[in-house]
């Protein structure tokens, strides 16, 4: 990249405008080690003043009519994707995913801003019978207010339009709150969104890290909160947030379940797929990988050959195919889990370690562990990083209990040619979603993603007309004849 991002500015009311304080934290970029700019922390003055614009803005907002809201949302789509190579190359550069991702990530992100137009102008409620024959009674949706919205590091742009698209199409305002060394991407693009005609102060940007974030949450001029990040950091916020309503989604453990009649080498091109996607930070990636024994074998087998077309190395290099890992924190959990793996028993067939001799000490190997024993790191917590860890079962109702015993349940998938095998493990795995004979990181922007009902994933959905559903507040009426 020819520029870098040098000293940003907070986003106020529809301005790019200094923090009230002095006080700057400076951003280092995980492909080439360089500070490439600085970030002001944002005090309380800085957070009382983007939720004062934002509520104020939100009271003319939610009485503008739908169709209204749908053309600016239209205008944001085609500007954000019109800008799509220069936000692509920014994100790359703050966050480290390859470019190719990075383009798909924004062109995904201009989508949903035409989803929502065209999903919100559809929203209708409905006409309800009533016991009173005197009595009509109907449904209609309004906007719930003032969202502050908590986005992680892994998707910078694109989470940010999961949020702000259903809320700017349902006639909601926001405060937003990335973490700080992934704000740029983010920050740039309210330069194109103003210009495509977004109104002042629907859209504020204070990026952050915990202080920022409990404050903002904890605000009362805040009446709602969407969350995407760790399901420890989803507790936490959940426990200052009190009865706000919320969008949760947070943190996955897979499984990918591959049976003994499954196409092998597809099963192991998913695998090895939703684990060097973002480089394996992504809240479905492949994680744990549970396979019947008798198909143990062969699908390690493929899985190796898989692996040998992953390319790490430079993003910005097209021929990359997995980029450095984000931060310190998270290539350390890697190191510990492979160290816990090794002590415990697990067969190390690929990677493993650090790669010497790049820009920065966060390239990782692609790492495949085979015989993962159930007491591992590996198989209790989410590495999100670039691994295949392989857990072998017995029977299907191993494979169920082992996939259903991990207190996570987001995603998961399964690979049988058997539609009676398929459609058990869709009713019995205890995820949001399972998808059947494709990877744990497919994804529709119409889904309706999030994690299943009494795990530690959260609550809500993310994607098409749900998430329009969750930012909306229903209403009822009943009036005399």
């Amino acid at each position: 990249m020819d520029e870098y991002p040098g000293d940003v500015q907070l986003f106020i009311n529809g301005s790019y405008v200094d923090g009230a304080s002095e006080e700057r934290q400076p951003v280092r970029s995980p492909v080439i080690g360089d500070v490439i700019g600085s970030v002001p922390v944002p005090s309380r003055a800085d957070i009382d003043a983007a939720v004062a614009a934002a509520t104020a803005a939100q009271a003319h907002w939610g009485r503008v009519g739908v169709w209204e809201r749908a053309k600016v949302c239209h205008a944001i789509g085609d500007a954000l994707m019109a800008r799509c190579e220069q936000l692509a190359r920014l994100q790359t550069l703050e966050q480290g995913k390859p470019l190719q991702e990075s383009r798909d990530d924004i062109a995904e992100a201009a989508t949903l801003f035409h989803l929502h137009a065209e999903d919100a102008v559809r929203l209708t409620g409905e006409t309800i019978p009533s016991t009173d024959a005197n009595k009509r009674m109907w449904t209609f949706y309004r906007p719930v207010g003032t969202w502050a919205i908590i986005t992680p590091w892994n998707y910078p742009l694109l989470m940010f339009a999961e949020f702000v698209a259903p809320g700017l199409a349902t006639g909601n305002a926001h405060v937003v709150k990335p973490p700080t060394h992934t704000a740029f991407t983010v920050l740039a693009a309210m330069e194109v969104m103003r210009e495509a005609g977004l109104p002042e102060g629907l859209v504020n940007i204070l990026p952050g890290e915990g202080a920022t974030g409990e404050a903002l949450i904890t605000h009362p001029g805040i009446d709602a909160i969407g969350f995407i990040g760790s399901s420890a950091t989803g507790a936490k916020i959940q426990a200052k947030a009190g009865l706000k309503r919320s969008i949760m989604e947070c943190s996955g453990n897979g499984p990918l379940i591959v049976l003994p009649d499954a196409d092998l080498q597809a099963a192991a091109e998913a695998a090895v797929y939703g684990a060097a996607l973002c480089s394996g930070q992504v809240c479905c990636a492949t994680e744990r990988v549970l396979v019947e024994r008798g198909a143990h074998d062969a699908f390690v087998d493929a899985v190796l050959s898989a692996t040998d077309a992953v390319r790490l190395g430079d993003p910005f290099d097209a021929r990359t195919t997995l980029g450095p890992l984000n931060n310190e924190a998270v290539a350390a959990k890697m190191d510990r889990h492979v160290t816990d793996g090794d002590r415990r028993g697990a067969d190390l067939l690929r990677g493993g370690q650090r790669r010497t001799g790049q820009p920065t000490d966060l390239y990782y190997e692609f790492t495949v562990a085979d015989q993962v024993p159930l007491d591992s790191l590996f198989a209790t917590e989410e590495s999100f990083g670039p691994v295949v860890p392989i857990i072998i079962a017995d029977t299907e109702e191993e494979l169920l209990a082992i996939a259903n015993s991990d207190p996570l349940g987001l995603q998961a998938a399964v690979f049988t040619r058997d539609i009676s095998r398929a459609y058990r493990f869709v009713e019995e795995l205890a995820v949001g979603q399972v998808v059947v004979n494709a990877s744990t990181c497919w994804w529709d922007i119409n889904m309706p993603f999030g994690g299943a009902g009494g795990r530690g994933t959260g609550w809500g959905r993310i994607g098409g007309k749900h998430t329009l559903l969750g930012m909306s507040d229903l209403r009822t009426a009943a009036i005399q004849l």
